[in-house]
C-alpha cells in the first residue's frame, strides 16, 4: 500500500495556526504609554513617522527600543530617511516628567528637525 495519510499532517498545521493567530498581536505591541486625550481631529499621514516615546518614568525610546536622552539626536540623524523634513511623533505619558518631555523635544528642534508633533489619544464623551 502506498498512500499517504496526510490527517496528522493538517492537525498539526490546524494548531499552529490557531497559536501563530493567538500570538500574533501580542507581537505589535510597542513602548506601553497612558497617553493624555484631546478633542484633536485624527491626522491622515501616508507614510510612517518616528516615534519617540517618554514613559512615566522618564525612559526614553526611539520606536520600540530605549536610548539614552543625549543619543536621541544622533540616532534621529542615523535612520531619518527624509533628512531634516522627517515627521517626528513624540508620545509621553500623561504622568512622565514634563521637563523630560520638553528636553526631548528641544534636542530635536535645535537639531533642525522641524515637523515635531505631540500625540494624544481621542476624548471620550
Amino acid at each position: 500500500m502506498s498512500e499517504i495519510n496526510v490527517t496528522p499532517f493538517v492537525d498539526v498545521m490546524l494548531v499552529l495556526l490557531i497559536i501563530f493567530m493567538v500570538a500574533a498581536p501580542l507581537l505589535t505591541v510597542g513602548v506601553p504609554i497612558d497617553l493624555p486625550e484631546t478633542q484633536a481631529k485624527a491626522l491622515n499621514a501616508e507614510t510612517k513617522p518616528l516615534t519617540i516615546s517618554v514613559n512615566d518614568e522618564g525612559v526614553v525610546s526611539l520606536q520600540e527600543s530605549e536610548v539614552p536622552v543625549d543619543e536621541v539626536v544622533a540616532k534621529l540623524k542615523a535612520i531619518a530617511t527624509n533628512g531634516y523634513d522627517e515627521r517626528i511623533y513624540v508620545r509621553a505619558d500623561k504622568t512622565a516628567d514634563y521637563g523630560t518631555v520638553i528636553k526631548v523635544m528641544a534636542l530635536i528642534s535645535s537639531a533642525g528637525f522641524k515637523k515635531i508633533g505631540l500625540v494624544t489619544l481621542q476624548e471620550q464623551q
